[in-house]
């Protein structure tokens, strides 16, 4: 009888582990989505990236709910928007008693690990094995290569259980020096029509598009390292771009190119390659489809994300969502300038709170402390102005901002048209003023008073002032 007790224990552990993916998420940071050839970007090489999207499945239309490092990465890891896990601010912390992806996916029996940049608090909402290879923060040295022997050891430890290792890479986040920049010649690029054309920001623009392609080495090499393991057949793999570029009108803005994020994912025999959705999709929804997959019950858990599975298997080409939400919060980058939107995937609706005040970023617009500005080409947009017209309207674009703004995104991906005077699509910016009240309400959004340095210090302490009354999306 312990023979037979003992077989079929052993059985069942092994249907349950052939029945639950292992999980590898690949983020990018700070990368605009639309300037990845694969969404229609004029000047970036990855290769990689584009490979890995013929053997998967691409999201055209998924979106984070706050342009930061911080925020959006706690979204994705508790599948909880910033009110309800309590990361509304960037350097703040989630609520202590949030749970999390290791939380989530250790009680299925995963290992779960985060190799490269963190930048999630507190340790014990988020408990992550540390696995070692990756930068862990901004200050990078270009001598000094990734390697992947932690990852490696990470993904053969244990075979008879799955892991979860989320690879966080810091590219191409500022300061951009990783690279070859002579692959880039400033004067041969093709600008966004968001970002002013200034000698200097051509230049730094080439660093940026360096930086992206170094990154899509780095994908290469982690999926190299995945198939080396001889698991790849059995791996679910994500690869994101995070938010928007730290250049004005993308990384801390609601505009699409903030908070539109790529998202490619591909699982041998699940997912059909070379396929591509219009499906909305949300940072949120990463952890409970995760779960799903797992074979965890997603209703067991506090999400406000809804699970994308069936479309992952070819199931359904249905979205699981209407909308996708996104916050600002500009303190402590700047002066308070709280900013709310909401899309359809066709439109975008947003509302500017404090539309009076101009919009200041610390880290494009200030000074570093030791005589230098922090990014060189604002001031080039600023000084230029005067004789641009529309380098000045790019820069009253990013500072003065009016109470309504609504696009036809769709049409106008870099959303430089404001309709929400536009008559003919009244209908339509009342139905997504309606939505973002709805959700506003259900977060417990005080709006305003969500945007001070009360709000953010008390956030630190583990002291969250407002948030949702309740647990429903």
């Amino acid at each position: 009888m312990k023979v037979s007790l003992v077989l079929i224990l052993l059985a069942t552990a092994f249907v349950a582990r052939a029945a639950s993916p292992n999980v590898l998420i690949i983020m990018a940071d700070d990368c605009t989505y639309n300037d990845l050839p694969l969404y229609g970007g004029k000047n970036a090489r990855t290769p990689n990236i584009d490979r890995f999207a013929r053997e998967g499945l691409t999201f055209s239309c998924a979106y984070l709910s706050e342009a930061m490092c911080q925020p959006s990465r706690a979204e994705l890891f508790t599948g909880q928007y910033p009110m309800r896990n309590g990361c509304a601010w960037n350097h703040s912390a989630s609520r202590p008693g949030v749970k999390s992806l290791p939380h989530h996916l250790g009680t299925l029996g995963y290992r779960v690990g985060l190799a490269g940049k963190v930048h999630v608090k507190p340790a014990k909402a988020f408990p992550f094995e540390k696995v070692g290879g990756f930068d862990s923060n901004c200050v990078r040295d270009p001598t000094r290569p990734h390697e992947t022997a932690g990852m490696d050891a990470f993904m053969k430890r244990d075979e008879a259980a799955p892991f979860c290792l989320v690879v966080a890479l810091v590219e191409p986040h500022v300061p951009w020096v990783m690279g070859d920049a002579s692959q880039y010649p400033p004067k041969k690029l093709e600008l966004p029509p968001n970002i002013a054309d200034t000698e200097t920001t051509r230049e730094a623009f080439s660093r940026y598009l360096a930086e992206i392609t170094y990154m899509d080495g780095q994908v290469g090499d982690v999926l190299a390292s995945l198939e080396k393991s001889g698991q790849a057949k059995d791996t679910l793999v994500l690869f994101t771009s995070e938010q928007g570029s730290q250049f004005p009108g993308c990384k801390w803005t609601n505009w699409d190119t903030g908070v539109h994020s790529a998202l490619i994912a591909r699982w041998p025999g699940k997912i059909s390659p070379d396929k591509r959705t219009d499906a909305l999709v949300q940072y949120a929804d990463i952890a409970p489809t995760l779960i799903e997959a797992a074979g965890g019950e997603v209703s067991a858990h506090p999400f406000d994300g809804r699970s994308f599975l069936p479309l992952l298997r070819g199931k359904s080409d249905k979205s699981t969502r209407q909308y996708a939400y996104g916050i600002h919060n500009n303190i402590p980058e700047g002066p308070a300038y709280p900013v709310r939107t909401v899309s359809d995937g066709e439109y975008r609706y947003i509302r500017n709170l404090l539309p009076d005040e101009l919009y200041i970023e610390k880290h494009l617009m200030g000074w570093t402390g030791k005589g230098k500005l922090n990014n060189p080409y604002w001031a080039t947009w600023v000084s230029e102005s005067w004789q641009s017209p529309a380098t000045y309207d790019l820069v009253k674009r990013y500072q003065q901002r009016p109470s309504e703004q609504l696009y036809h995104t769709a049409k106008d991906p870099y959303e430089m048209t404001n309709l929400a005077d536009d008559e003919a699509v009244a209908e339509i910016k009342a139905r997504l003023s309606a939505e973002l009240d709805r959700w506003l309400s259900n977060q417990g959004d005080p709006g305003v008073a969500q945007d001070t340095e009360e709000a953010i210090q008390a956030a630190r302490r583990g002291l969250h002032l407002y948030g949702p009354a309740s647990s429903s999306r």
